[in-house]
């Protein structure tokens, strides 16, 4: 035993180091994967012929990997359906399955490979982590045996899950989710029985996780930030970008300002779906991010976050998202309104017809305000100011509410809602409101090139989201997107 005047300095140098550990800011990145995908069929492959096709998936993310390590990354997040791709049906699926414990066995698949049976994926994404001394997040999937006994048992006598694991820097397996929220074509996957909020602690902040459709909804998304406190989200998403308001860097960035919390989005890349778009998303706005149609090339993010955001100088105030907009009436002038769609949802719009005006447009229990200049005009281009209040959705049904500045498609007013990525109009300035009945909206903005306008919009406490200085790029939507969680 060593003598107490020896143990002090001991004590000191532990200390030193556990609060070198500790930080303000983090380095994150994420990966955006060009999946290799196995060939279209409804028969299952053998056990061999699914790991080589992982195999080749998990070689591309390993480069990543290292390379984020090498620049200094803590954590890196990487796709949904980022180890082998979406084209399956319950039975084809099942040779790329693993059996995922929960995290509290305490497990270092690298190290213990066979502890918990065949688990050849999760040995290696372990390994990866541990080699690279960086956190690894990736999605795969779960398989669970169940009985007869079980009134909810599939006929083939297993649970499937859409799975995200988090393995930390010495390869321990510290996080394990199942997607609550499946999109439409997921029919290879079971629904869990019961939401699931997880968590996990990191020397560099508190950590949560879900993916792709979940942040659409309450749980868990909204849970992990109000109920957790969670400073940062990890998101694999397969997100199959919609104009106008759901392109993935749009709507991942509004999310993480609205919700005034962190986001690390990793998006599969597929051009042929429409799959592009990741980035690094922060309260005050995208840090960085990355959004390619044209090519068919994986793409690495990084840069420096903030460890704790609601304890930053820079956090945002919380907004009184109706405060504006309930305090005046509607503006005066012209206000001729007519019907269009996005998608299937039909919007109330009304054209703005002059270079600058007030408009007020309304539709259930939402008004939506605008105040606006537009510095160039150009005869062959429309915009609307457009309100949308009601349920979204064929199959699950939820509650949108949204003010949206959108630039129409052609001068045809039947076009407006319909997608458009490209404009020349720019504006001295705008301020859109609305009396939303919901304190969960997600301010846009979105330029010509589907391209964000970090540092040049700003939303103020009474609700307005108004642009600084003019729009420095022509401007394709402005948009409040409310969601009204109760309704749903």
């Amino acid at each position: 035993m060593l003598p107490s005047q020896a143990l002090l300095p001991a004590v000191v140098f532990a200390l030193s180091a556990l609060q070198a550990l500790a930080s303000d800011t983090f380095m994150a990145a994420v990966y955006e994967h060009a999946v290799i995908l196995p060939d279209l069929t409804d028969e299952p492959v053998s056990p061999s012929e699914a790991l080589a096709l992982m195999n080749k998936n998990m070689d591309v993310l390993e480069g990543a990997i290292k390379e984020a390590a090498q620049q200094g990354a803590h954590i890196i997040v990487t796709p949904e359906d980022g180890i082998y791709g979406w084209q399956f049906t319950r039975e084809s699926i099942y040779p790329y399955l693993e059996d995922i414990p929960d995290p509290v066995v305490n497990w270092i698949p690298c190290t213990d490979p066979s502890r918990f049976g065949p688990a050849p994926v999760q040995e290696r994404l372990s390994c990866m982590a541990r080699n690279n001394s960086i956190y690894v997040v990736a999605n795969i999937g779960d398989k669970k045996p169940c009985d007869s006994r079980d009134p909810n048992c599939p006929g083939d006598g297993r649970y499937q899950y859409n799975t995200d694991v988090v393995f930390d820097t010495q390869g321990k397996l510290v996080a394990r989710y199942h997607k609550y929220n499946l999109f439409r074509g997921e029919t290879q996957f079971n629904y869990p029985k019961e939401a699931e909020a997880v968590t996990f602690e990191t020397p560099f902040g508190k950590f949560g996780i879900f993916t792709c459709f979940d942040i659409l909804f309450y749980e868990p998304a909204v849970v992990l930030v109000d109920k957790m406190q969670v400073d940062t989200v990890l998101f694999p998403t397969a997100w199959m970008n919609l104009l106008p308001f759901l392109t993935a860097i749009e709507f991942h960035s509004a999310w993480a300002m609205g919700m005034r919390v962190n986001l690390l989005s990793a998006n599969t890349h597929n051009t042929s779906k429409a799959m592009t778009g990741s980035g690094l998303f922060t309260p005050e706005g995208p840090a960085a991010y990355h959004y390619d149609s044209a090519t068919e090339e994986g793409h690495l993010l990084l840069a420096e976050l903030s460890a704790h955001p609601r304890l930053s100088p820079t956090y945002p105030p919380a907004i009184n998202w109706s405060l504006y907009a309930t305090s005046i009436k509607k503006f005066p002038g012209e206000n001729d309104t007519f019907s269009g769609a996005v998608r299937k949802d039909i919007f109330t719009f009304t054209e703005l017809r002059h270079k600058d005006g007030n408009y007020t447009v309304c539709q259930g229990d939402l008004c939506c305000h605008l105040v606006y200049q537009i510095s160039n005009k150009t005869e062959d281009e429309v915009y609307v100011l457009g309100a949308f209040d009601g349920l979204h959705g064929s199959v699950i049904k939820y509650h949108w509410q949204i003010c949206t500045l959108l630039k129409c498609p052609s001068t045809n007013l039947s076009t407006c809602g319909e997608p458009v990525e490209t404009a020349q109009t720019k504006f001295e300035m705008f301020s859109l409101s609305g009396t939303f009945g919901t304190s969960y909206v997600f301010p846009e903005v979105l330029y010509s090139g589907v391209q964000l306008a970090p540092g040049e919009f700003e939303v103020l406490r009474d609700g307005r989201l108004k642009s600084k200085n003019g729009t420095l790029k022509p401007l394709i939507t402005a948009t409040l997107f409310g969601r009204l969680y109760e309704k749903d």
